[in-house]
């Protein structure tokens, strides 16, 4: 039985998508080129040939995971929510030490852009700040030193 691939309605699309454009676009152009490099000849020494097998396996091995991942999708709305309690989905505010503000949206795997405030529920501050509230303070364990933070706000957007 495989681990549910949580994932917001965003991340869920995201994949879709790219699931899509390999299998309607990026197939079958490499297919295209595989099948006029093999009617060259020689094709021990036809580079076009030799990339265009490489670049094929490569995007069907990743059809294959993007098909598991969406197979095992567990898409969760965060507009949906509700409650006071910090779940998957969540936007939220912190504060440090030393007032400054920090927002993380907890994303599925899948989704993780940190420059964007975006944070995987299995990452350190995900994990400290799941079922925790406003006015909560979390200790955040990282490899190098433990951080405390204070939960100012709580959103489902």
């Amino acid at each position: 039985m495989s681990e549910k691939n949580y994932m917001t309605p965003d991340g869920f699309q995201k994949l879709k998508d790219e699931f899509a454009h390999l299998m309607h676009v990026d197939r079958p152009k490499v297919v295209e080129t595989v099948a006029w490099a093999a009617s060259n000849g020689d094709r021990s020494e036809n580079a076009d040939y030799q990339y265009g097998k490489r670049r094929l396996r490569e995007i069907d091995n990743r059809i294959h995971v993007l098909t598991k991942k969406l197979e095992n999708a567990e898409v969760v709305d965060p507009k949906i929510i509700t409650g006071k309690k910090i779940v998957f989905g969540a936007t939220v505010t912190i504060l440090d030490e030393d007032d400054n503000s920090f927002t993380y949206q907890i994303v599925g795997e899948d989704e993780l852009d940190p420059k964007n405030g975006k944070i995987s529920w299995k990452s350190p501050i995900a994990k400290a700040l799941l079922g925790k509230v406003e006015g909560d303070e979390v200790l955040v364990l990282k490899p190098n030193k433990t951080e405390n933070y204070i939960i100012e706000k709580v959103r489902y957007i």
